[in-house]
């Protein structure tokens, strides 16, 4: 086998990681620098752990032999150490089995004072990825055989292993292969362990307020004020060595005079002080801080040097960090009433919680919500988002009983394959809608549609959705009826519902008999219902109790316009009894021209959302219905794929230099993924492509279209990203606006569908493709396939990639 060297420090294999109880640690290669660390660290070693460690009795190493461990080629060796601040807390290291290059032997060590805490199963998870990557598929390792917490980490893996013979000293092997009950149990191990890393932060016992200020048009003043305000019900501690009192409470000169370690500390100092302040907070015990000081990565690379160090820093010390750059947290549940901000417009209480990635623009959506009365359960703006991320935030609001709709702000993806699992796992439970900035880009509109996830073009249309999700269900279809007292309105309504992919169906007929003898003589009961400028709030009720009865009907709309007729909140009380009436079917509500008309359709819990313009009410309920149809449409797998030789496909690469393929063995790797290719083999149907490449953020995304004028012109072209599902498939071969001509002339969408999924399968299972293209793919009808004319395959230069950052 032959494998390009990692020539330098791997630092994408650098990632901060969670325990489960919930501490943070960072896990990252060792460094040849790390040799006077690696001697202390086995010198804190028991007895026990080292004879666990050596498999039978003590015998101490020299230093110097001990030191040459810190030296590994990342490659053939390879170690990583999960610190505890600028200490070991523990080691994985594997070491190649030169005669079986698939193979390695895998060794793990923790310090005694953080055994039974997760760092094994962490640095399993760890090793097992960048194993993997370098072309290994079985870790072995040999375990005392009493040696149970070892024993348990991988039993308890997920991961395939085979143990035995048992005796005093077990042997296991371990195929790192990603497998479902292994993602499953880690996905579990991370969700439990990012609730608990986050309670500090969100739900702490006391605050500390480091520069706070006296003046009250300061950052820190505010903070201080805003706690006490909002009703916090544990100790704040502003931090200001020439005062005595903030905000009215007592002030201390340091971090280590209080009386108590906080669980939270909110730092608003200059940038340079930054980091020392950080390092106090980590010495007294702080468990999470939130930098609301500018100064840092928005002012170029150095700054955005000193706040990944920063987070790395926190991560090690066992803190979590929030920003920096940001304006704080804010949690309305009872049990935290939390306002860790210095917003001058604070959240109500209610349903909906945000994560915003924009400090300023923070400001600014506090204030628009208190106007639209769209009440907050938390809000956190995570600033540069360097360590507490959005995807961190899903899962702590997924198990959040005050939470029912998630906002997002998104400008960067961290991780946007975990932000994607945890999305696709949130999202049936409680709608998520994101805004982000941009419109033509692919892989973001890709990730969101196979998330669940409600992408919205702008903060107005996000509200405008929020406000829908947080008071009225999504409704159960796209059958909208309108109700109006002018025809004007009511044609912008209709035109708004189809570019949304609603429609506004004619009434039933038992509907339009209950209606004529009710309303108006000149009243127009299809749909639009026009009650006509003389409508009274009685007639509003009758149209609209008899257009929910209607079996063809999901929604409404209703218009109002004041001017055309008095007594508004009649009509708005009418409109809330018909909802009320009716809870399984939304109703959205505009009172065109009138201001302070949307207080009259609250009553209660019971909240009719309104909109200014109807067009607003139209796009909003499009959002909420297609999020009702994926939520109802059964959820993907990523199937097992009969006929792959994934072993066959890795000697084929192994073999190859980095760069394009030859035909032949391009077609010999495809066919160890069951797709076959045929050049020049005639048949009917249309030619369409299916290309990989491989998105610096994203990994690879996999596109699908006809050839052509269809994508040439039309841009007519389905973006997914991997690993793709059985539904991701399905729904991407069907997405194109050419798909009804497809259906005409009549394709095997299922071996269409096959093939993409094969496609992803060997992407993923081989992260050196950088890109792929079929082309052309001919399409055949209903039974006979498809037919691959031509491919080519490209593969990355690991040397160049290895050390790209994290």
């Amino acid at each position: 086998m032959t494998t390009p060297p990692y020539p330098s420090y791997p630092e994408d294999l650098e990632r901060p990681g969670l325990v489960r109880t919930g501490r943070s640690t960072f896990v990252r290669p060792i460094r040849p620098e790390d040799a006077d660390r690696l001697v202390a660290f086995v010198g804190t070693l028991s007895r026990a752990t080292l004879a666990y460690r050596s498999l039978g009795p003590v015998v101490r190493a020299r230093d110097d032999v001990i030191r040459r461990g810190a030296h590994v080629d990342y490659l053939n060796e390879l170690a990583l150490v999960a610190l505890d601040g600028d200490e070991i807390a523990g080691l994985v290291r594997y070491v190649r089995d030169p005669e079986e290059p698939e193979h390695a032997e895998v060794t793990f060590t923790i310090r005694d004072d953080h055994q039974s805490e997760g760092f094994g199963r962490l640095l399993l998870e760890h090793i097992a990825a960048a194993a993997r990557a370098r072309g290994i598929r079985v870790l072995e390792a040999d375990v005392l055989a009493d040696n149970a917490r070892m024993i348990n980490v991988f039993l308890g893996s997920g991961y395939r292993t085979q143990a035995g013979p048992p005796g005093q000293i077990i042997h296991f092997e371990i195929a790192v292969d990603p497998q479902a009950q292994a993602v499953a149990r880690a996905e579990r191990r991370e969700q439990t362990a990012v609730r608990r890393s986050l309670k500090p932060l969100l739900e702490p016992r006391s605050v500390a307020v480091i520069g706070a200020n006296r003046d009250p048009l300061t950052i820190g003043h505010e903070i201080v004020a805003n706690l006490l305000r909002g009703g916090f019900a544990g100790n704040v501690f502003p931090i200001n060595p020439r005062a005595e009192r903030i905000a009215g409470a007592r002030a201390h000169a340091s971090v280590r005079d209080l009386p108590e370690p906080p669980d939270l500390a909110l730092v608003a100092v200059r940038a340079e002080a930054v980091p020392g302040v950080v390092r106090e907070c980590a010495e007294v015990g702080v468990k999470a801080v939130v930098v609301v000081s500018t100064g840092f990565g928005e002012t170029g690379v150095e700054g955005r040097a000193g706040e990944l160090e920063l987070a790395r820093f926190a991560r090690a010390s066992g803190m979590r960090l929030v920003g920096p750059n940001c304006m704080g947290v804010v949690n309305t549940t009872p049990a935290a009433r939390l306002a860790a901000t210095f917003s001058p417009a604070l959240p109500t209480p209610g349903r909906v919680a945000m994560s915003s990635q924009s400090g300023p623009l923070g400001l600014a959506v506090l204030d628009y919500a208190r106007r639209l009365r769209l009440g907050f359960s938390g809000f956190v703006s995570v600033g540069h988002a360097v360590d507490v991320s959005t995807d961190e935030l899903l899962q702590w609001w997924e198990e959040d009983p005050a939470t029912s709709v998630i906002l997002l702000h998104v400008e960067t993806f961290g991780d946007p394959r975990r932000f994607a699992r945890v999305a696709r796992r949130v999202a049936p439970r409680k709608p998520i809608v994101a805004v982000h900035p941009g419109h033509a880009d692919s892989a973001v509109n890709s990730l969101f549609a196979q998330s669940g996830v409600i992408r919205t073009r702008s903060l107005q249309e996000l509200f405008d959705v929020a406000l829908l999700l947080a008071h009225q269900p999504p409704p159960p279809g796209n059958r909208v009826a309108v109700i109006t007292n002018a025809g004007g309105p009511a044609a912008l309504t209709v035109g708004a519902c189809a570019a949304s992919g609603l429609c506004v169906p004619a009434l039933g007929e038992r509907t339009r008999q209950t209606l004529r003898p009710a309303l108006a003589p000149r009243a127009d009961v299809s749909n639009p219902i026009d009650l006509t400028p003389t409508a009274t709030a009685a007639h509003y009720r009758q149209a609209l109790d008899a257009a929910l009865a209607d079996d063809g009907i999901d929604a409404a709309v209703v218009l109002f316009m004041p001017p055309l007729a008095d007594k508004p909140d009649e009509v708005a009380a009418a409109i809330l009894d018909a909802a009320a009436a009716r809870p399984d079917k939304p109703v959205l509500a505009s009172f065109l021209g009138g201001a302070g008309v949307a207080d009259l359709l609250h009553h209660g819990d019971l909240v009719v959302p309104t909109y200014t313009f109807p067009e607003a009410a139209a796009t909003s309920l499009g959002h909420a219905a297609a999020y009702q149809t994926w939520r109802s449409t059964p959820a993907g797998v990523v199937p097992d794929l009969a006929g792959v030789d994934a072993e066959r496909a890795r000697t084929l690469i192994t073999s190859c230099a980095p760069g394009p393929v030859p035909a032949a063995v391009a077609a010999e790797l495809l066919a160890s993924y069951g797709i076959a290719v045929r050049g020049g083999e005639p048949g009917p149907g249309p030619d369409a492509f299916l290309t990989v490449r491989a998105d610096p953020v994203f990994g690879p995304v996999v596109a699908f279209g006809l050839t052509g004028d269809y994508a040439d012109l039309m841009a007519d072209v389905a973006h997914r990203v991997t690993p793709l599902s059985d539904r991701d498939a399905r729904e991407m071969v069907r997405s194109l606006r050419a798909t009804p001509l497809l259906e005409r002339q009549g394709v095997d969408f299922g071996a269409l569908e096959e093939t993409v999924l094969r496609i992803s399968a060997m992407v993923e299972d081989h992260p050196e493709i950088e890109a792929l293209e079929l082309r052309p793919v001919r399409l055949l009808p209903p039974g006979d396939g498809v037919i691959v004319a031509h491919a080519t395959i490209r593969l990355a230069d690991n040397t160049a990639t290895a050390g790209g950052s994290s």
